[in-house]
């Protein structure tokens, strides 16, 4: 084997060209474009079977342990995704297997509804919203509160007035446990008046009223005030569309 010889043996001669050297090769690496950094996409789930045989018994802390996993997948070394780049199918399937894994968690459908729908994309959004809905139909009175907050973004973000109907009637109609308040069930009539069915919301708040559902003295009177005020509302259209009739009608008379 060759012995290594100290830098102190070379001549002082050459001390000038090595550190011009060194400076040259630092100068070069230093003008080398930075690496095309790629995103990974985000896989497809395992499968329900290989998950439990993964889980050891306990499929709760493996369904966080993956909550964990796909919240930090737009964190990925040297780039920082907008949640928008994810393949939101890839998304959806995660968060499923999640609820498929632990059941009475919430988890899922609070980040599917608060976070992954909280882009700029309205296509996006409503597949999430659309995601809660379909999942709200397997525990209606423990997962009402998600698709509650998918009928306000619907209302609110999207502009989607029927949309935003439809999620507020079906807590209507299937939460019906104790724990469920009056509020998330009267959602679907101030939608109705929000579309200006005021004889819609004015129904349903009747049979609101009519159906024992409601025993809250509190909320008894402000459903009563709000029959009032619907019915002040209908009757000032009523004027306005007379007092647009009567000339038209007088035009129109030989």
């Amino acid at each position: 084997m060759t012995p290594t010889k100290p830098l102190s043996a070379l001549p002082k001669p050459l001390w000038p060209l090595l550190a011009l050297a060194l400076a040259a090769q630092l100068l070069w690496h230093a003008a080398q474009p930075p690496a095309a950094i790629q995103m990974r996409a985000l896989p497809a789930p395992p499968s329900l079977a290989t998950l439990r045989l993964l889980s050891l018994g306990e499929p709760i802390a493996l369904s966080k342990s993956m909550m964990l996993y796909l919240q930090s997948y737009d964190d990925q070394p040297g780039i920082k995704l907008a949640l928008a780049r994810l393949d939101y199918g890839a998304v959806q399937a995660w968060l499923a297997r999640m609820l498929e894994l632990d059941p009475r968690g919430q988890y899922p459908l609070l980040a599917a509804s608060e976070v992954y729908a909280a882009v700029a994309d309205p296509a996006r959004v409503r597949q999430m919203l659309d995601f809660v809905h379909l999942r709200f139909q397997d525990d209606p009175d423990r997962r009402w509160p998600w698709l509650a907050h998918a009928a306000l973004v619907a209302r609110h973000r999207l502009h989607d007035l029927p949309l935003a109907r439809r999620y507020a009637q079906d807590i209507r109609l299937r939460a019906n446990g104790a724990d469920v308040p009056a509020w998330a069930r009267e959602m679907e009539a101030f939608i109705l008046e929000d579309m200006d069915e005021l004889d819609s919301a004015r129904l349903l708040i009747g049979a609101l009223l009519r159906s024992g559902q409601i025993s809250d003295p509190h909320e008894l009177r402000f459903l009563s005030e709000r029959l009032d005020q619907i019915a002040a509302r209908q009757g000032e259209k009523e004027r306005e569309t007379g007092r647009e009739d009567g000339p038209n009608r007088a035009a129109h008379e030989p």
